[in-house]
């Protein structure tokens, strides 16, 4: 992907904070629900309940489909996202512990609040592969469309995982 797309997408995530994931449900419905995120690049991190439906789902299928955009006050202007992406379980304490200092700085008004316990509050690494960039500005329904390879992806996880391995329990 070029570079100025890559950065015109961390831009559209670095400008919101929550969006829609779409699982697979068992018996074949989607289900779309809100969530918030935080993101380190094209890397996008969430936290959702163990016991909850999505999470059943995104165990059974990691496939999901995410909508991210905010109200705009003129339909020229929408610009958002869509995408197709893989979902893991984060289970390495140093990437748990980074992904909890990237949404501290996404959500400072969590810092009061005690860290959630991953066996009840999982962190999950979603991986984008197909992203849709829309544009309304370009014309009614505009969007480009691009992959994301592992080329794409190789600054944002692989140059991580030192901090992560960095990571020491008290």
């Amino acid at each position: 992907m070029k570079r100025e797309f890559k950065r015109l997408i961390v831009e559209l995530l670095n400008e919101h904070r929550i969006m829609t994931i779409a699982t697979n449900r068992e018996d074949g419905w989607p289900q779309a629900t809100t969530v918030g995120y935080a993101n380190d690049g094209l890397v996008i991190y969430c936290l959702i309940s163990r016991d909850s439906q999505k999470y059943a789902n995104i165990k059974r299928d990691s496939r999901v489909s995410l909508s991210i955009a905010k109200d705009y006050p003129q339909p020229l202007l929408i610009k958002g996202l869509s995408m197709a992406a893989t979902v893991k379980e984060v289970t390495d304490r140093g990437e748990i512990e980074h992904a909890a200092e990237v949404f501290l700085r996404r959500y400072p008004e969590h810092k009061v609040m005690p860290r959630p316990d991953p066996h009840a509050v999982p962190t999950l690494r979603l991986t984008p592969e197909i992203v849709s960039v829309i544009d309304y500005s370009k014309g009614f329904g505009h969007s480009d469309l691009f992959s994301v390879g592992d080329d794409d992806l190789a600054e944002f996880i692989e140059a991580r995982r030192h901090h992560w391995a960095g990571f020491h329990a008290a």
